[in-house]
């Protein structure tokens, strides 16, 4: 009889770390595995012009009217007959519609290209990843992007990191909502799991926490 209670004693607080446990793994979901290499390239959204971009503007029969400019801080851009246009937060079609618009008051039906050169992005098509990390970094995200091509582009975690404690914080258009999502990047980086890759999406924020010990 005591030692049916002792035992008793002993499980109590077993199956509370267990449910505790439980409790914290149903609070921040894992994201389903994606594989090293898509099989099936796919196009992205359709990009959308951020701050510091190097934009490649061509007029047709016009060369004094081209231009290669970098979009301003402001998000706006400056070319030949066109001053203070807003660039940011538009495709490169939706600008060439309207520099179109700017120019026809001065030539008779342009036409006109837009050809982004460099790269940047707003911040809702970047993937930012801070932290414990070899070089924190906001990187442009590209079709088909992974956990794995993330952390290979900043160099993968640093000597202190508590990689399996990282997590993917993520904006739920549907809902409006940010969700965040538990991440195991020392089970990928380091054992090579390939079931902790996951795929990426325009704005996820990966935090990486250090390790206590």
């Amino acid at each position: 009889m005591l030692l049916r209670q002792i035992s008793k004693l002993m499980t109590a607080p077993v199956v509370a770390a267990v449910l505790l446990s439980g409790c914290v793994s149903a609070g921040r979901p894992e994201l389903p595995p994606a594989a090293y290499v898509a099989t099936q390239e796919q196009p992205g959204e359709e990009y959308v012009i951020g701050p510091l971009d190097q934009l490649n503007i061509f007029v047709w029969r016009n060369p004094e009217l081209s231009a290669k400019v970098q979009v301003r801080p402001d998000g706006r851009i400056t070319t030949p007959l066109i001053s203070d246009m807003p660039a940011v937060g538009k495709t490169p079609a939706m600008l060439a519609d309207d520099m179109k618009i700017a120019l026809g008051e001065y030539i008779k039906d342009p036409i006109v290209s837009v050809i982004v050169d460099g790269f940047s992005g707003t911040f809702s098509q970047q993937v930012r990843i801070v932290g414990a990390t070899a070089k924190p970094a906001s990187i442009p995200y590209r079709a088909n992007m992974t956990l794995l091509d993330a952390m290979i582009a900043v160099g993968g975690l640093s000597e202190y990191a508590a990689g399996n404690k990282a997590r993917l914080i993520r904006y739920d258009r549907n809902t409006g909502r940010q969700r965040e999502y538990q991440l195991r990047l020392s089970s990928l980086l380091k054992n090579g799991d390939s079931s902790a890759n996951v795929k990426l999406q325009p704005g996820d924020v990966i935090i990486i926490p250090e390790s206590m010990f």
